[in-house]
């Protein structure tokens, strides 16, 4: 789930869908190593109906917290394997009470020393992680409370109303040209001497050469940045491009991507590159889709330990038919 992971919260659902398949998993081998034909997705269900004898479906979706269709299609599908039997509910003829066979009492009553087992060996891991196991789920159950998706629907409309701009270095934006660098570097890497050089005196190392120097303001915050540095006669390098996490997702780097190809060409210049790593996909990407191909071997006398991509741009055109 490292991929997942990369992405913090944006990707939570996503996490803990993995994680749960993974329990899911963990469940259904265990039902299998001692004979019973039980899966762990049924159990909710199936305990319920143990616990409080025979239900309805809108009581179980209500008391599990899923949806009626959900727990009408598992259900269904217990009563076709024998799990489960249905009635019509005394009150009402159209309501269907379900409860469990002979064959799942008799079941869930050997399934019972295996909830034992997995309740302690997850108890262990959780201790083991530093977590307060039914904290943690009631902090999770509180982030996804009704309402969510209005919030997100109101910062995005909040968002669109906001107005990104992408403005030349100015002394007073140098030490987020730092900044910015060193969160997105660090994160993934580490300083090398040379980012240390390059961000601290911008003005020496690219722009007194001919470069440029460019940042994303959000209202007037700076959210992002990068450099177009010269390499050599008529040869730049596309360098020192970083958003801020908080910021991502609103186009900022291909906005400054846009102004920096944008610059290499008033100038002139006859090869614009960059190095990068494997590691950034989301990057690279941006890259591929902004008209920089990927060339076969690294680049001689890369300035970089880092680096292991090395690619040329060819142009808008290139990057337009790869969108």
């Amino acid at each position: 789930m490292r991929f997942l992971g990369e992405m913090g919260v944006l990707s939570l659902g996503s996490q803990l869908k993995a994680i749960s398949d993974q329990l899911y998993a963990m469940a259904d081998a265990a039902y299998a190593q001692s004979g019973i034909p039980l899966q762990g997705r049924w159990f909710p269900v199936l305990r319920l109906l143990h616990d409080r004898g025979p239900t309805t479906v809108g009581e179980i979706a209500a008391a599990v917290g899923q949806t009626h269709s959900a727990i009408s299609q598992l259900t269904n599908r217990l009563v076709r394997e024998g799990w489960v039997s249905t009635s019509s509910d005394a009150g009402d003829r159209r309501t269907r009470r379900l409860a469990l066979t002979t064959q799942a009492e008799t079941m869930l009553r050997e399934a019972k020393p295996i909830w034992r087992a997995m309740q302690e060996a997850l108890e262990q891991r959780v201790r083991a992680a530093g977590l307060d196991g039914q904290r943690t789920l009631d902090g999770l159950a509180l982030v996804a409370r009704p309402g969510l998706a209005e919030e997100v629907s109101d910062r995005q409309q909040r968002y669109r109303r906001q107005s990104v701009r992408i403005v030349p270095f100015r002394p007073e934006l140098r030490d987020h040209f730092y900044r910015l660098n060193a969160a997105w570097l660090e994160r993934y890497f580490e300083l090398e001497p040379g980012d240390v050089e390059v961000l601290t005196d911008p003005e020496r190392t690219i722009l007194d050469r001919g470069g440029a120097v460019f940042f994303a303001l959000l209202e007037d915050a700076p959210v992002g940045t990068c450099g177009l540095m010269p390499a050599g006669a008529g040869e730049y390098e596309l360098t020192k491009m970083a958003v801020d996490p908080s910021a991502q997702g609103l186009g900022i780097g291909r906005a400054l991507m846009e102004a920096a190809t944008a610059e290499f060409e008033r100038l002139g210049g006859s090869v614009l590159f960059l190095e990068t790593n494997t590691r950034l996909q989301t990057a690279i990407r941006l890259y591929e889709t902004s008209g920089f191909e990927h060339q076969p071997a690294i680049r001689p006398g890369s300035h970089y330990s880092r680096a292991n991509v090395y690619m040329i741009w060819r142009g808008r055109d290139a990057g337009a038919e790869q969108r």
